[in-house]
């Protein structure tokens, strides 16, 4: 049977306006209107534009034709456009996504860039909205190529600090150990503070070897359950317990010829904790169910946010496993110990992730950076990544999030400094948008009632 969504809709004669890509275009929704509305508007501009009614007949329609850009409904029947859009990131989808819907707030907004959108588009929205978002995507597309051509052609010296930003004392020892580490084939430990960025040390401990060409394989061993874990590691064998209908590789076989990351190793159970050790010592794995022995070459980096020496004082962790794996032992400084590279890392966080919000990089005044330099970020470079994409989002530094009343501040700076530095922050946002205190309150990351007793207290 003839299906109209499986044919794509080619260009007019009319020649396409200068500066539109030949671009392939996706039409994902489940309003008749709104698709014919979005082929009306971008077959005379773009290579074809194809439309479908699901997420399940557009993964159909992927199957089969290249796609450089989705838009895509977030409400649609079945599968959601933001459970899909997740899905295709996951499996290796790099396009652009632009998702649409009439129902949103600021939570939604995030989710959707977190899931990999390129942009975000409320309906109703008029013609020009949707052309100027495709046109902004082609060249947010266009940009990346030329950064990866730039990366591929970095100076070695830069290239060597495997991607750590930072030139204080603490960052350039880091990457100085990090480069002699990453010279032999040696088991790592990683030890630091929850969001001290020891997944980013991994990785380059893995990319700056002789295993780069191979693959990287991530653990976290915190999130898998405890009764699958050693099946998710070493692999099973057919029938080896209830619902095992045929055998699987495990994430050991996947990383062979890499390096397999274990974050979090503290939280591996003890029995399991044997069996790790047994195949560290022994290069072999086991599968569970199967009597067979199979060679591993693998080179294991782990990680963890607490102390392993107390885990095996406490009698939680093996003190055979733990000295097997501090064979090189790597410890990433918490941020509050080299603040002076938050400009650098602000920096970097605004060219790396206004890009891919779709955004301009923020202008961060001195008082605003003197703000961010005097906060003790518990939440270490992981928490001013976030500060730095959500305030990209609202088009301000939330900073105010950072002192908000659930949350203590833990700074050595008198609480009168910070004080006057938020007034003088708040009062900027203000004057800004002139006055308006629900769009100021937005964009500050506060409820406008929190905003008027704020204003309120400075003027009594």
């Amino acid at each position: 049977m003839f299906n109209p969504l499986t044919l794509p809709h080619a260009p007019s004669s009319e020649k396409a306006a200068d500066g539109w890509p030949f671009w392939s275009i996706l039409i994902v929704d489940d309003e008749e209107g709104m698709r014919n509305f979005l082929v009306k508007t971008l077959v005379p501009r773009c290579h074809f534009v194809m439309e479908a009614a699901s997420a399940e007949e557009g993964a159909e329609l992927l199957r089969g034709h290249h796609v450089d850009l989705i838009v895509l409904d977030i409400t649609l029947p079945g599968k959601s456009g933001v459970a899909w859009l997740k899905e295709l990131r996951e499996a290796g989808y790099s396009g652009e996504v632009v998702l649409i819907t009439a129902f949103a707030d600021l939570d939604t907004a995030i989710e959707a860039l977190r899931a990999g959108a390129s942009d975000f588009i409320l309906k109703p929205f008029r013609v020009p909205q949707i052309l100027n978002s495709v046109k902004h995507c082609y060249e947010r597309a266009e940009l990346a190529r030329e950064n990866y051509v730039l990366r591929r052609n970095l100076p070695p010296e830069q290239a060597q600090r495997g991607g750590l930003v930072g030139s204080s004392r603490a960052m350039e020892r880091l990457s100085q150990s990090l480069a002699r580490v990453a010279a032999v084939s040696s088991t790592v430990l990683l030890q630091g503070e929850s969001g001290t960025g020891k997944e980013l040390v991994a990785r380059a401990v893995h990319a700056l070897s002789a295993r780069a060409a191979g693959p990287f394989v991530p653990v976290n061993c915190a999130s898998m359950s405890p009764e699958l874990m050693e099946s998710e590691l070493f692999g099973h064998a057919k029938g080896a317990f209830t619902g095992a209908s045929k055998a699987r590789d495990g994430l050991f076989y996947y990383a062979q010829g890499g390096t397999l990351f274990l974050d979090e190793v503290a939280d591996l159970p003890l029995p399991l904790q044997a069996t790790l050790l047994r195949a560290l010592e022994d290069l072999k794995i086991r599968p569970v169910g199967s009597e067979q022995l199979l060679p591993v070459n693998v080179r294991i980096v782990a990680a963890t946010n607490r102390s392993l020496a107390a885990e095996v004082d406490a009698g939680r962790f093996r003190k055979d496993l733990y000295y097997r794996l501090q064979v090189v032992e790597l410890v990433l400084p918490p941020l509050r110990e080299h603040k002076e590279d938050i400009p650098q890392l602000v920096a970097h966080f605004m060219a790396q992730l206004a890009p891919a919000l779709g955004t301009l990089p923020l202008v961060i005044s001195e008082a605003e950076m003197n703000y961010l330099m005097q906060y003790d970020w518990p939440g270490n470079v992981r928490e001013l990544r976030n500060l730095i994409e959500r305030s990209l989002i609202l088009g301000a530094l939330n900073v105010s999030a950072l002192y908000s009343p659930s949350r203590p501040a833990r700074t050595a700076a008198p609480a009168t400094d910070l004080q006057t530095l938020e007034k003088q922050h708040i009062l900027s946002v203000l004057d800004s948008v002139q006055g308006d205190k629900t769009q100021a309150a937005q964009l500050l990351g506060i409820s406008r009632r929190t905003l008027e007793r704020r204003v309120a207290d400075w003027a009594s």
